[in-house]
């Protein structure tokens, strides 16, 4: 999945700053100015940082932080001009990740956001891959192939197998699939998720009616095994 953020910020001319300078380090940046655009683009996709306000017009950042850690953890930066201590130490009883005060400088931003992504996601230079059977996963191009041949998978489906991939022999539940590919607020019933199940399955599995790789984890979600 790609290094996407999300800026929740009524500031326009900061965020549209703050998101030159991301991009042009590689990130793909989101902005949002109030709690509804915010909710609506989290519904819609997953992000893999937010940098939060606190003063929004419509809702606090606190408020959003406290709904969007009922069902993600994805990381959370504070960015606010309210520094005092009271307010930093409730941003981080809520789930926040991190606490920047303005005004700061890009140069500390991109610090923290970097610091942030290597302690969530363990990113670095290298290129990310993963493998199993005859199946080869490069998170980091977004491409498949099985024997050697290339597999084209939807969005989506990629998004659902690099999830997979990174949980390699764990259970990951329906709910965390689902937040971590449709969006934290996204109303996609679980229905949509067995339906893809079923397509990687086909793509990727030599039977897939009985999966040896993508299997049920029964009452619970599903599960990526490599070979034993």
């Amino acid at each position: 999945m790609k290094n996407e953020l999300l800026i929740i910020d009524d500031d326009v001319d900061l965020s549209m700053v703050i998101s030159d300078m991301l991009e042009s380090y590689g990130y793909s940046v989101t902005c949002a100015g109030t709690a509804e655009e915010a909710f609506s683009l989290l519904s819609e996709k997953s992000f893999k940082l937010i940098l939060l306000d606190i003063n929004l017009p419509d809702a606090t950042g606190f408020e959003i932080c406290k709904e969007l850690r009922r069902v993600s953890t994805v990381p959370v930066i504070f960015a606010s001009a309210r520094t005092s201590e009271d307010d930093r130490v409730t941003g981080f009883d809520i789930g926040g990740d991190d606490y920047l005060p303005k005004p700061y400088s890009m140069k500390e931003l991109l610090s923290r956001v970097n610091a942030l992504m290597r302690r969530s996601y363990g990113f670095s230079g290298e290129e990310k891959t993963a493998s199993f059977g005859d199946v080869s996963v490069n998170i980091t191009s977004r491409t498949v192939s099985k024997s050697g041949k290339e597999v084209l998978l939807s969005l989506k489906e990629f998004d659902l197998l690099a999830c997979l991939c990174g949980h390699m022999g764990q259970a990951v539940t329906k709910e965390k699939l689902l937040s971590e590919v449709w969006g934290a607020f996204s109303e996609v019933e679980p229905s949509t998720l067995a339906v893809h199940i079923r397509w990687l399955r086909e793509k990727l599995e030599d039977d897939p009616a009985k999966p040896r790789y993508i299997k049920t984890v029964f009452k619970v979600g599903y599960i990526l095994e490599g070979d034993k």
